[in-house]
């Protein structure tokens, strides 16, 4: 499924088609309907240009335990590569 946002609707909205496409990013992510990892995926741009742009919009890093949970894993299995 793709979806096609006129150039005549860009123009309206004075922006530019990756402008268009980190604001429905944020916004769904702000919302709960994307995770960091799909709204960066969205829009086409890496974790810290992401984290910058909620930044601006002054958007919260949403961190839950679950996701501390994952990063300690991990973070351990690295920790087990290394000693390898």
């Amino acid at each position: 499924m793709g979806i096609q946002i006129s150039s005549k609707m860009l123009q309206e909205l004075n922006m530019t088609p990756q402008e268009f496409l980190i604001e429905m990013a944020t916004h769904f992510y702000d919302l709960g309907k994307m995770t960091m990892g799909q709204a960066r995926n969205f829009a086409s741009i890496d974790q810290i240009t992401f984290q910058k742009e909620l930044s601006k919009r002054n958007i919260s890093i949403k961190y839950e335990v679950e996701d501390l949970m994952d990063d300690l894993k991990a973070m351990e299995a690295y920790k087990q590569k290394l000693n390898k």
